[in-house]
């Protein structure tokens, strides 16, 4: 972010703010979608997220601390737009970052395993992953982030990944007991 830009819309300068949410929505966006697994509660994560970075851009000591101050901002946006809703998150849905590749079943597969593995973790968790994952910030820009410890941070990405495997291996697992699969009622003796 240009840090003359920063300064001019600290100073009250609402076109230099405009361009800021012009080059910044977006992106923050995409990190509340991808936490809130809505649109319509990233939307409201984000709108509530320029609301409260405007309001607070005063307060912001060093220009070039921007990009970092803003997404904790939407992380925390994100974290009261998940109660508000009532702390019933909806499943993940995929992403679309582009065309599907057609002819490899295995990575649509995989994508949504991912997903779902994803939507089930605490949104705390989802928040360390996003930052980590998705933006790929080192564990101590994402500490800086979200202003906790760099060990919080650390135990956040470990549990949030653990979390995830024990997901994606319960997911592997066949089902146990419920209703026999139709092959069972067409080769049983009595079937015939």
């Amino acid at each position: 972010m240009d840090h003359e830009l920063v300064d001019r819309a600290r100073e009250g300068d609402r076109e230099a703010f405009a361009l800021i949410v012009d080059a910044s929505f977006d992106r923050c966006h995409e990190i509340a979608r991808r936490i809130l697994g809505e649109s319509h509660l990233a939307q409201d994560a984000t709108q509530q997220a320029m609301i409260s970075i405007w309001r607070d851009l005063p307060k912001l000591r060093e220009a070039d601390r921007f990009e970092a101050w803003s997404y904790r901002i939407t992380v925390n946006a994100c974290y009261a737009e998940a109660k508000r809703a009532r702390r019933s998150l909806p499943a993940i849905q995929p992403a679309d970052d582009g065309p599907a590749i057609t002819d490899e079943y295995g990575t649509a597969i995989n994508r949504d395993q991912l997903d779902r593995a994803f939507s089930r973790q605490k949104l705390e968790h989802r928040a360390v992953l996003v930052l980590r994952y998705y933006l790929d910030m080192p564990v101590e820009e994402v500490a800086t982030t979200l202003d906790i410890p760099l060990g919080t941070a650390k135990s956040r990405i470990h549990h949030a990944l653990k979390s995830m495997r024990a997901a994606l291996d319960a997911d592997s697992r066949p089902p146990t007991g419920g209703a026999p699969a139709m092959n069972d009622f067409r080769t049983s003796p009595t079937a015939r």
